[in-house]
C-alpha cells in the first residue's frame, strides 16, 4: 500500500522536527514548507494526502492560506488540519470558517498525535491508517 502523504506548514523548527519525526515513526510521508506561500505551493504541486496548516505566520497567514487552498480546484479536495498553539475561545470556529475539516491544538500529544491525523485520513475517505499511539486523540478539539 502506498504511503500517505501529510504536508506539514509550520515556521517553528522545533515543532517541524518533532511533527515529522512522529509521522515518519508511523510510517507517512512528510513534506515540509515553513511559510504559508510554500505551503500553497507544495500543495498544488504534491497533492498531498493532508495539510497540517499552522495558523500564525508573518505575513500571510494559516487561515487565509487555507481559504486560498479551498477556492483552488487543484487542492480544494485536500483536507486541511489546523495545527495552532490558538486554542482561544474562537480560534477553532475561525479555523473551519475558513476550510478546515479538523483542529489540533498545540502543545501536541506525543503518544496519539499519530493516530489523530490517521483518523483525520479516514475522516476524509483515506484508508484507514493504524499508526501506534495509545489514548484518546491529541490535544484540541475534533
Amino acid at each position: 500500500m502506498k504511503s500517505q502523504t501529510i504536508l506539514v506548514v509550520e515556521d517553528s523548527a522545533m515543532t517541524m522536527e518533532l511533527v515529522a519525526d512522529l509521522l515518519e515513526a508511523a510510517g507517512f510521508q512528510v513534506l515540509k514548507a515553513e511559510t504559508a506561500e510554500r505551503g500553497i505551493s507544495s500543495a498544488i504541486d504534491h497533492q498531498p494526502d493532508l495539510i497540517l496548516m499552522d495558523l500564525a505566520f508573518p505575513g500571510l497567514d494559516g487561515l487565509e492560506a487555507t481559504r486560498r487552498l479551498k477556492l483552488d480546484p487543484r487542492t480544494v479536495r485536500i483536507p486541511v488540519v489546523a495545527l495552532t498553539a490558538q486554542v482561544m475561545g474562537g480560534d477553532e470556529a475561525r479555523a473551519r470558517a475558513a476550510g478546515c475539516s479538523g483542529f489540533i491544538g498545540k502543545p501536541i500529544d506525543t503518544r496519539s498525535f499519530a493516530k489523530t491525523v490517521a483518523e483525520f485520513l479516514h475522516e476524509a475517505g483515506g484508508p484507514a491508517a493504524t499508526p501506534p499511539g495509545d489514548g484518546p486523540p491529541s490535544g484540541g478539539a475534533r
